[in-house]
């Protein structure tokens, strides 16, 4: 058989095997679309089942590595730090947020990092939900978790890191509290300043801007009859959730579907695909109370650049927080540009602060295939070197073990 029959054998094999794979995914696609989505595949611990909100803790697997998005493999270091980790999402998520794939998982990263691992889940909202506002989930929730976590860890010196409304919620918790224990604090792609209108994204200054008369509007009609209003009337509906989300990305939002067809015989993309579309597509609903509270405050009075936020019947200091910071934003966020973001560094009063800008857009800063070589081993790197034994310890309790 000569050169020229050996290349057509091969090309007609390969396009043989393209076309087999073609079928098989499309045919999964159709028929058995569950088994193409990989995420909330991390083990976990239940250590708090409330009625809304939950707790978990992320145990240390027994492989010897991860698997990262580029294909590459990572160590897991087996010496724990001594300071916990808590991640917090915003409302209107679901918890994949952190664990969207095996090898997209920040769970999995930062407990391969040598870190112990608690997320917040904020669960389901639904209806009857729809009063809870920022006191209930950056004070009362949070707090209740934060001391649950405590107790399970052993440990009362713990580090939060928040994306998004989940960054405002820890550090409103902290300038409610002051927490002394808080040793850490992280956010990525937190609103502080929504009124800046800077940023990355040209034109969106003029937008914003143009904002904030309809704004002080909204506020100044809240402020006055705060109490007549229902905050059923606020709450966004699973679907306005992810439409919102899926605006922040819209050239990805319309493009993938053609990618898709194009690369129907790439497995990992299909399941990649599928995947990140199932999460998007289940957005959750946005409590009218917290849609409510954050017009009246932090987009309309714009609260958090002054330092003083009114939270309920608290007020949360911002400017008094003195823990350890690190605030990421994403290089492309149009929702929550770097101007919005940077603004926190000169609110705390932290003398450890830093302000970071990261590749990516509002999702994909967190969970981006570009997001673990950038805010996930930053914060990896800068969290274990704040993250040494603490002097006083709380005594740790029984466990109760639940499995995902």
């Amino acid at each position: 058989m000569n050169k020229l029959a050996k290349m057509a054998v091969q090309q007609g094999l390969a396009l043989n095997r393209r076309l087999s794979a073609t079928a098989a995914n499309t045919f999964d696609l159709l028929f058995k679309h569950d088994t193409l989505i990989k995420s909330g595949r991390t083990w976990y611990e239940l250590v708090l089942d409330g009625d809304l909100m939950a707790v978990r803790y992320y145990e240390l697997p027994e492989d010897d590595d991860i698997e990262l998005p580029d294909g590459s493999r990572m160590p897991i270091q087996r010496k724990r730090h001594a300071v916990p980790l808590v991640l917090v999402p915003p409302v209107g998520v679901t918890t994949e947020t952190f664990d969207l794939m095996p090898q997209r998982s920040l769970v999995r990263y930062m407990v391969a990092c040598g870190f112990k691992v608690y997320l917040v889940d904020w669960g389901i909202p639904k209806k009857e939900h729809s009063h809870l506002g920022l006191e209930d989930y950056s004070y009362t929730m949070l707090g209740s978790a934060l001391e649950k976590i405590r107790r399970h860890s052993g440990s009362e010196d713990l580090s939060m890191l928040g994306w998004c409304l989940g960054g405002l919620f820890c550090l409103l918790y902290q300038g409610q509290t002051l927490d002394k224990h808080m040793r850490n604090i992280i956010t990525v792609a937190s609103p502080i300043d929504p009124q800046s209108g800077g940023g990355m994204v040209p034109g969106l200054a003029g937008a914003a801007h143009a904002m904030n008369g309809p704004a002080q509007l909204v506020s100044n009609y809240l402020n006055l009859h705060a109490q007549a209003l229902d905050p059923d009337r606020f709450a966004m509906p699973p679907w306005l959730t992810t439409l919102v989300f899926k605006m922040t990305d819209p050239v990805s939002s319309v493009t993938t579907y053609w990618d898709l067809v194009t690369r129907l015989s790439d497995r990992d993309f299909v399941e990649s695909h599928s995947t990140t579309s199932d999460y998007l597509n289940h957005m959750l609903m946005y409590p009218g109370g917290v849609v409510k509270d954050m017009a009246s405050t932090v987009v309309g009075d714009n609260k958090f650049t002054g330092g003083r936020v009114q939270v309920g019947d608290r007020i949360a200091r911002i400017d008094a927080i003195e823990s350890n910071l690190l605030a990421f934003a994403g290089e492309t966020d149009i929702l929550v540009t770097p101007e919005m973001a940077k603004q926190i560094i000169d609110i705390v009063a932290s003398k450890d602060k830093e302000f970071r800008i990261a590749p990516g857009g509002h999702m994909g800063v967190i969970i981006g295939s570009k997001a673990p070589n950038a805010v996930w081993a930053e914060t990896a790197e800068w969290l274990g070197k704040r993250s040494a034994e603490s002097k006083k310890k709380a005594p740790a309790k029984a466990k109760n073990r639940r499995r995902a």
